[in-house]
């Protein structure tokens, strides 16, 4: 984790996302850089400076923008961190992801409220980004995340092979010292029962025989959903892993509904890791 992104829109729930991605930068001495983006009436880029005072809503937000980046920026260096901000004038999740990909993030942080209306721009800008970007996207929704991380659930089916979803994983863990939970759930119209649902956690850990730190656990449960809910009130959890995949957005085990769930109603922050 060498340079992080932050997407912001100013929420309040915004605010602990950078919080969070400061502590993580600092932890990690990674750049950081804040990103903001403005939706507009025409092409700002393309208008000439003297039609700029025809908008002067959209005037006031720059300004108001770029104060806020000042004081992000402000937080940022006084704990010794390179950073940079930025704002844009397109809010399509490719935009941000096409800015990404140009600077070389290797890590995203977003915001997302801990329920919102199925509608809401926001929500859906922010699940684009979980299934679109190449690089893990931590999203944030309360204050007070205890962090450095202590304990860490990496929740997957492991039908595939998410080794690679796992190292990142074992990065984060071993920065902040922290244990991993991997979690698997069966439902009860799998074929498998608990003991048999060891099997492929067991072979995925014969990759990392220096894991050590961990523990297995796997429930049989009506849905995945209810699993994850039994775990984290059995648990102590500071941060849920999942795994993703761009065509489908989730696992097979997992669906859209349940994982998109995960990320919109826990409040836990839950970091997304592209396969």
């Amino acid at each position: 984790m060498k340079n992080i992104l932050v997407s912001t829109t100013f929420s309040k729930n915004c605010t602990y996302a950078v919080d969070l991605a400061i502590k993580l930068a600092k932890h990690n001495n990674a750049e950081i850089h804040f990103f903001h983006f403005i939706k507009t009436p025409v092409d700002w880029l393309e208008i000439s400076k003297a039609k700029e005072s025809n908008y002067p809503e959209t005037l006031k937000q720059i300004v108001d923008a770029n104060s806020k980046l000042k004081d992000y920026e402000l937080l940022a260096k006084n704990e010794h961190l390179k950073c940079r901000t930025f704002i844009e004038f397109d809010e399509s999740p490719e935009n941000i992801l096409q800015h990404s990909n140009n600077f070389h993030h290797d890590f995203i942080v977003t915001a997302s409220e801990a329920k919102r209306n199925i509608n809401e721009p926001t929500r859906s800008y922010v699940e684009l980004i979980v299934r679109k970007a190449n690089v893990p996207v931590l999203i944030v929704k309360k204050s007070n995340i205890l962090f450095p991380f202590k304990n860490i659930v990496f929740i997957s089916n492991f039908k595939n092979d998410v080794s690679d979803a796992l190292k990142e994983v074992i990065s984060i863990a071993k920065k902040c010292n922290a244990k991993i939970h991997l979690l698997q759930i069966l439902t009860e119209t799998g074929s498998k029962n608990s003991t048999l649902g060891l099997n492929p956690v067991e072979q995925l850990l014969q990759k990392f025989p220096k894991l050590k730190n961990y523990t297995l656990t796997v429930y049989n449960e009506p849905s995945v959903e209810n699993g994850i809910n039994t775990f984290i009130k059995q648990q102590p959890v500071d941060l849920i892993a999942m795994v993703t995949h761009g065509k489908s957005g989730f696992l097979s085990l997992f669906s859209k509904s349940i994982a998109e769930g995960v990320t919109n109603h826990s409040t836990l922050p839950v970091m997304t890791i592209h396969l």
